[in-house]
């Protein structure tokens, strides 16, 4: 995070904290762990950059900093008291037993928000949208979802990216050979080693895989989208709305700050580590339509 950044994030917490009123950590089996250990667990992913990964060996990305600003309202809101940060790495197959067991009280990653997922978890306001869409060899020519039909497609365990493309795979009747994957990594190389001919995935995530490939050129991310921009969301345990809505407050103040600007920018926009890549993604329309009004998509 920069320091204007930062200069910006104390300024809205400030405001925001002055106008908040006290806080009934009783309320909120969330606050009240946190409160009684004076640590927060953040959950956050390894590989998925720029949003999660690691970085010699610390938690790095956009979602993790949105995270600590997250965690800097929260200690103002509980009076001040020391509040360590604990990280603990996820995965897509466990984020959401995590969450229920109470084992991370937010998770800072890549989740994207869905009706089926509602039921699990609750989810802030949208930090991100992507669509879905599925990377393949540049010399395979393939660029629709009709390209697809009868070939071996790879998505990974635990996304909602598989249920994405099994309804595909009825819908259209594409006869295809389905395959899971433990990682975005481990599908990606299947896609360069030719034992699958694509891999469906997020739209940011895939460019993020080429980008830091050895031979971006050798990919193609498809024209043809397999869904429409999909909200990711910072996660947090459901069924505990006092958590929840200061979790938002928190949001909504960075939001309103315009800090949110710079950190896209620090992270979409900039160099960034450990090799000073450059994902190149400038901020869409209706992401920063939600940084002006984050409660009219929530």
């Amino acid at each position: 995070m920069t320091a204007k950044t930062g200069v910006w994030l104390a300024l809205a917490l400030t405001s925001q904290v002055a106008s908040a009123g006290p806080v009934d950590v009783e309320a909120s089996p969330t606050l009240s762990r946190i409160a009684q250990r004076q640590v927060i667990t953040l959950g956050h992913r390894s590989h998925e950059i720029p949003f999660s990964y690691v970085v010699a060996g610390r938690p790095a990305g956009y979602s993790v900093d949105l995270c600590m600003a997250v965690v800097a309202s929260l200690r103002q809101r509980l009076g001040g008291i020391p509040l360590d940060v604990r990280f603990v790495p996820v995965t897509p197959v466990n984020r959401f037993i995590l969450l229920r067991h109470g084992e991370i009280d937010l998770e800072c990653g890549v989740t994207t928000r869905s009706p089926e997922r509602l039921t699990q978890a609750a989810f802030t306001y949208p930090h991100f949208y992507t669509a879905t869409r599925y990377v393949a060899l540049a010399d395979n020519a393939m660029q629709t979802l009709a390209d697809l039909a009868g070939r071996s497609v790879v998505s990974t365990t635990g996304t909602i990216n598989i249920e994405q493309l099994n309804a595909l795979n009825r819908h259209h009747d594409l006869n295809l050979a389905v395959m899971l994957s433990r990682s975005h990594d481990e599908a990606f190389a299947m896609v360069a080693n030719e034992q699958a001919a694509a891999f469906v995935m997020d739209e940011v995530l895939l460019a993020s895989l080429i980008t830091s490939a050895a031979s971006p050129e050798r990919f193609h991310i498809s024209e043809e989208a397999i869904s429409e921009p999909k909200p990711y969301g910072l996660m947090m345990p459901l069924e505990d709305p006092v958590f929840a809505d200061m979790v938002n407050d928190a949001l909504y103040a960075y939001y309103q700050s315009g800090a949110i600007h710079a950190l896209y920018d620090r992270w979409f926009l900039q160099p960034i580590p450990p090799d000073n890549r450059v994902i190149g993604l400038p901020l869409s329309a209706e992401l920063a339509a939600t940084f002006e009004h984050p409660e009219a998509a929530d």
